[in-house]
């Protein structure tokens, strides 16, 4: 009777074994996500290159202020590429800093996806 009880302790005892010898997954947390992983290669357009990001017809709503290129695709207030009259695509340095009531201020949370060149 004794032999009955000895093969599956035994076979337990293998199971255990190998699962303490395999390489274990890392932790959810551990995983990095491609997703999080922050774009270091930034974009160059021209304000011609520029203007094709006007939010429409499914491209991405950029605007350009002091040469810097910030998407504006996802913030709430640029609804399909537009915002209080302003539309995306296009260099608006000016309107933001001299005639927009909060200036520069609201493009600390907007991302930076390059930068304007001539």
């Amino acid at each position: 009777m004794k032999k009955r009880f000895l093969i599956p302790i035994l076979m337990l005892v293998v199971v255990l074994l190998v699962a303490a010898c395999s390489p274990s997954k890392p932790a959810v947390n551990d995983v990095k996500d491609s997703t999080d992983q922050e774009t270091t290669e930034m974009m160059e357009l021209t304000l011609e290159e520029l203007a094709k990001y006007n939010g429409k017809d499914g491209q991405p709503a950029y605007i350009a202020v002091d040469g810097v290129i910030y998407d504006v695709s996802n913030h709430p207030a640029w609804k399909n590429g537009g915002h209080n009259g302003y539309e995306a695509g296009k260099d608006l340095t000016e309107k933001i800093k001299n005639i927009s009531p909060h200036g520069v201020s609201k493009l600390a949370d907007v991302p930076e996806v390059g930068k304007l060149v001539p």
